[in-house]
Parts: structure tokens; sequence; C-alpha cells
């Protein structure tokens, strides 16, 4: 078994740590993770991709790797024989609870997720919007059968030639 067949996505949902939810209350940390979930990237080129500073970069792929969420691939040699190490997105983010954490201020999943649309186009963005009206069971059902839905499919394994989807979810109740 290849591991593009494996499950990417191991293990049980938990509290995350101060540490680990620092680490992904950021848009920037959350958009390095999406780009190293199917590929392995250096540094060099997650800035690049990003538009970025790659010593800003470097700040925060060294917190990913100190928290888990990146891993150091095996060095390689770059086109000039300059040695490089490549990342690789762990999955873990997706295992973290986070839901008893103060809202910030801003979100950083949508921030992340709005930066992704904007560099794409919003002509490529599917959409779709719905009004519910559900009493509090129906409601926790609702969310517990969604986010199984997503988790189902965190947990599928990879297909590397398959084309790369982001999907953002979010919900709010009306003023």
């Amino acid at each position: 078994m290849s591991e593009d067949e494996v499950p990417w996505i191991r293990g049980p949902k938990r509290k995350a740590t101060d540490a680990e939810y620092r680490a992904i209350a950021s848009a920037l940390r959350l958009r390095i993770l999406r780009l190293c979930a199917s590929e392995s990237l250096t540094n060099k080129e997650i800035a690049e991709r990003l538009g970025r500073n790659p010593a800003t970069v470097l700040h925060h792929v060294r917190t990913l790797v100190d928290t888990g969420f990146l891993v150091a691939q095996p060095v390689r040699r770059g086109t000039r024989g300059a040695r490089e190490v490549p990342y690789r997105a762990t999955g873990k983010s997706w295992l973290m609870d986070v839901d008893d954490r103060p809202p910030p201020e801003r979100d950083p999943m949508l921030a992340a997720f709005l930066e992704e649309v904007a560099e794409v186009g919003e002509r490529h963005l599917l959409s779709s919007r719905l009004g519910l009206q559900l009493p509090a069971e129906e409601f926790e059902d609702f969310h517990e059968r969604l986010h199984a839905l997503l988790d189902e499919f965190a947990r599928r394994p990879r297909d590397p030639q398959a084309k790369r989807w982001s999907l953002y979810l979010g919900m709010h109740p009306e003023a």
C-alpha cells in the first residue's frame, strides 16, 4: 500500500493545547498547511506561492513544525545544489478541537479561505446558502451529522491525481 492509499488523518479529535491553538490561530499558517497537505514544499516554495518574505514564512513553518502540524521530509538538493528541506502537513489540524476557546476577533479559517478565493477568483467559487429554523436538538443533530460527513471525507486516502478543493463552512445565528 502506497503512502497515498493510507488514510491521511488518523486518530480521535482532542482538545488543542495552548501552543497548538496559537499555532493554528493564524490565517497564514492555515494557508501553509493547505499548501503542504498535498505535496511537500520547501520554505522558499511556500513563500513564492504565498507571495511572502521567506524569513517571515520560515518563522511560521518553524512554529508549525514545533507543534507537530508540519513535518520535515528528507533533505533534497535544489537546482543549484543547495540543501533544501521540504515540509509536509501531518493532518493534525483536523484533529484539534478548539470549540472551548473564546472566538478570535477575526476567524483565521475564514481569513485563509477568503485569501484563497481571492487568489483563484470568485468565478471559481461554488457556493450555496441556506437559512434554517431548527429547534436546539435538531440543530445539534444537523451539526453532528455535517461534521461526521466532513470527518469521513477528511480521513479518506488521498489520490494525488485528483483535483484539489478547499471547503469552508460557516454557520451563524441570525440577528
